[in-house]
């Protein structure tokens, strides 16, 4: 099992930065894609970005130019958020999966199977 914890989520002014953390603890949590996506209320859930163990990066057309995803070690993940838009709004996961993609579209697909974390509250206000 794979275990995720987020933190670095809050409330900010438009035009303004976050930066989202996670760290991968659990048996399996070695070796891993991590990447992020988010949720509003009332809306499917949304890919964000993605990074895989060889570094490759893939981002949602949506933060494109505005999101950055990197990695620590192999362990933690973070998501530098730029320029802050009030559609940014969401509860942000973190995944987790032996391989991920997230597409331009912000569709997302995880290699057996997408581990999730409990997710972090990000408010932008205008």
């Amino acid at each position: 099992q794979v275990q995720l914890q987020e933190s670095g989520g809050g409330s900010v002014q438009s035009g303004g930065s976050l930066k989202l953390s996670c760290a991968a603890s659990g048996q399996r949590s070695s070796n891993l894609g991590m990447g992020w996506v988010r949720q509003v209320e009332g809306k499917e859930r949304e890919g964000v970005a993605g990074i895989n163990n060889d570094g490759t990066t893939a981002y949602a057309d949506s933060v494109k130019g505005r999101f950055t995803i990197s990695q620590a070690n192999a362990n933690t993940v973070y998501l530098q958020m730029n320029d802050l838009k009030t559609e940014d709004t969401a509860i942000y996961y973190c995944v987790a999966a032996a391989k991920l993609g997230v597409s331009p579209d912000g569709g997302t697909w995880c290699v057996g199977g997408c581990y999730v974390g409990q997710g972090t509250q990000v408010t932008v206000s205008s």
